[in-house]
């Protein structure tokens, strides 16, 4: 589910761009979008494959019949696809003709894919690239009163 439909109810054909892209990056992993995948990050699927892909690490989550069965050059770029189609706002999603064009491309010849959405557990994603970002964060409190009849 696009970070843009859970948190507001805004569909598109963007929503279904990024769930697309989750489906590519579960079959080169061989695993769900969901739960924790690097406990001291509190990562999902998405961010711990993007952790990876930023370290230049992100061949150790490919699972090994994948790897077994395809060049890790088509792989990358899969995956690159993959990440293109999560990013998390959907103006830099790529539409989907445009990603049938990416699978048929040379991976070099790829645009960088950006933060995505739901790179942490709790749904929100971190903005540590850019220097002037600022968090405006809110305490929410409830208090619950039950009433008695006499």
């Amino acid at each position: 589910m696009s970070p843009e439909y859970a948190m507001d109810g805004i569909f598109s054909v963007k929503s279904d761009v990024f769930s697309f892209g989750v489906l590519i990056l579960e079959i080169i992993t061989s695993r769900r979008n969901r739960g924790l995948y690097h406990s001291s990050h509190h990562l999902n699927l998405i961010g711990h494959v993007w952790t990876l892909w930023k370290e230049d690490k992100v061949f150790e989550i490919v699972d090994k019949s994948i790897a077994d069965s395809f060049s890790m050059a088509e792989i990358l770029s899969c995956m690159k696809v993959g990440l293109l189609c999560v990013q998390e706002l959907p103006r830099d999603r790529p539409t989907m003709s445009s990603v049938v064009r990416l699978l048929g491309s040379d991976s070099t010849l790829l645009p960088e894919p950006k933060q995505p959405g739901y790179t942490n557990s709790n749904g929100l994603s971190n903005d540590t690239d850019s220097s002037t970002s600022t968090q405006h964060l809110s305490a929410n409190n409830v208090s619950m009163t039950v009433l008695e009849g006499r």
